[in-house]
């Protein structure tokens, strides 16, 4: 049987995968924790990437000729349930992203670039539970946030800690559980963007997820992926007429991410570590990266 405070945790892992940090899946899952748990969370990701795809073509390097480009993501995660069926998130990423050649940025014209990115607020809800007589559970449920920039970093260029747009997200989370705790969960959602400076597609996002939990142990493996409904293509002409590096954000920026995540409790059940893997399975105008995430979890009930 799973013990009560690891449904709260199990959500903090997919926050983890350090994707999610600069892209337009929503941090929740299919869990409910009970009213009145209180999650924080810290991590800390590195991603690296020397791959990139120029539209849809995979080419080494990057669209300004960096080489190898790598971030450390350090991020705040808190959640609080308001009720059974109903729950807030929290998060904030720092970020630092290198060029490790050194070369500068064609637009900001340095090598290095850090800072606090975009403040994450998201309300999970739980529309329809449904318990079968073999003890396998169905819910159907759905998630809406926002983010947006809290420091004025530059959006435009390679090395950039985000697009500088607010977006606000939706989502349809269903999930199916077994009596042996294995479960799949799928999410559907929108991203819409609003920039002053940009002209950023929306997107629509989908994840897929299988994975188990009991009291010593929970994981799963997870498909995310982004397509964006409109945009430019690097390395063809309209981009480089319409600016090149300077209008980055206003690219096709779709992909397939894959990721492995886990926790473990560590004291009491109250505290506990999370670490994940992730890598680019596809993408369109997209880093082919991959990524490591370590991070510690404490809960209150």
């Amino acid at each position: 049987m799973l013990l009560k405070p690891k449904k709260s945790l199990v959500g903090i892992v997919l926050f983890f995968c350090p994707f999610l940090n600069v892209n337009a899946q929503i941090p929740v899952d299919g869990f409910y924790p009970k009213k009145n748990t209180f999650t924080v969370a810290s991590s800390y990701s590195f991603k690296s990437y020397d791959q990139f795809y120029r539209g849809s073509e995979l080419s080494d390097g990057n669209p300004a000729g960096l080489g190898e480009i790598s971030s450390s993501i350090f991020s705040i995660y808190g959640l609080y349930a308001i009720t059974d069926w109903l729950s807030s998130t929290v998060n904030l990423p720092y970020i630092t992203v290198q060029s490790e050649d050194g070369a500068p940025d064609p637009i900001q014209q340095v090598d290095e670039v850090y800072g606090v990115q975009d403040l994450g607020i998201f309300l999970k809800a739980k529309v329809l539970g449904k318990k079968f007589n073999n003890s396998s559970n169905i819910s159907i449920g759905g998630a809406t946030g926002v983010t947006f920039p809290v420091s004025d970093y530059e959006g435009a260029g390679v090395l950039s800690l985000g697009n500088k747009a607010t977006t606000v997200n939706g989502a349809a989370i269903f999930q199916y559980s077994t009596p042996i705790n294995i479960f799949a969960e799928i999410q559907l959602g929108y991203s819409y963007r609003n920039s002053s400076d940009f002209d950023i597609p929306n997107a629509t996002v989908y994840s897929a997820k299988v994975g188990y939990h009991n009291q010593f142990i929970y994981l799963h493996a997870k498909l995310d992926i982004q397509n964006s409904m409109s945009g430019l293509d690097i390395g063809t002409p309209e981009f480089g007429q319409a600016g090149g590096p300077a209008i980055l954000p206003e690219t096709e920026v779709d992909f397939t991410n894959l990721s492995f995540d886990f926790y473990v409790p560590i004291y009491k059940n109250n505290f506990g570590a999370s670490a994940s893997y992730g890598t680019t399975l596809d993408g369109r105008n997209y880093n082919k990266e991959s990524a490591f995430s370590f991070g510690l979890v404490y809960t209150a009930r």
